[in-house]
């Protein structure tokens, strides 16, 4: 599985909206036709199975945990 990520240059790391993910270049292509004509996205091949991680996975709580702890 492939996905499409784009970085908003403009907007700080960690800022919400500094990623954009795509599942498909179709997605990508509508998002950039109404957002940034001018914008690119790069395609990047997804690691590990295809399922998804559990709330209280290891992923999920390390995006909870604050910095520094």
């Amino acid at each position: 599985m492939k996905v499409w990520i784009y970085t908003d240059a403009n907007k700080q790391v960690g800022d919400r909206d500094h990623l954009k993910v795509f599942a498909t270049d179709d997605v990508a292509d509508e998002w950039f036709k109404a957002n940034d004509p001018e914008g690119v996205a790069f395609e990047y091949e997804v690691l590990g199975p295809r399922k998804p991680v559990p709330i209280g996975g290891r992923l999920a709580q390390a995006r909870r945990t604050p910095r520094g702890r």
